[in-house]
């Protein structure tokens, strides 16, 4: 297994997970134009966040995308993981273990790097074991949202 950041050339993956992971988890279906133009605007733009994908043998299997958090309490950037899909497949075989486990390595080799976030549908009871398993846990922090 190879993790690496994804490049242009993995925008219809990227757009095809995202549209696929909406379906599975929420029931959503996101409107692909408007995917694609996110994917990009990210691809296009490291200050919006980073994608990284899973290939084996020559096929990508999984992505996430990590973005920024700036923390005035540390003086450092927390990475919140994102749009994590594994691909049916692939699920239970440690790939997304694997791609914390980069993640990780990259928070830890980097100074001004101070942790790393995500959340988690509440009814996803399995992605739950899945990063308490990886030594996370549920914080004292309750999220909150107000989108448009």
């Amino acid at each position: 297994m190879v993790i690496r950041q994804a490049t242009l050339n993995d925008h219809k993956t990227l757009v095809d997970f995202q549209l696929a992971m909406a379906h599975e988890t929420e029931g959503i279906e996101l409107h692909r134009p408007t995917v694609e133009k996110g994917v990009a605007a990210v691809l296009n733009n490291s200050t919006k966040g980073n994608y990284y994908v899973a290939e084996i043998n020559g096929q990508v299997v999984s992505s996430l995308l990590t973005t920024f958090e700036w923390s005035d309490w540390r003086n450092g950037t927390i990475l919140w993981i994102q749009s994590v899909y594994v691909m049916p497949d692939f699920r239970r075989k440690g790939v997304y273990r694997s791609m914390y486990a980069h993640i990780k390595e990259k928070v830890m080799q980097t100074d001004d790097l101070n942790g790393i976030r995500l959340y988690a549908d509440k009814t996803n009871a399995a992605a739950q074991k899945t990063y308490e398993k990886l030594g996370m846990n549920q914080e004292h922090y309750v999220m909150f949202e107000w989108m448009k």
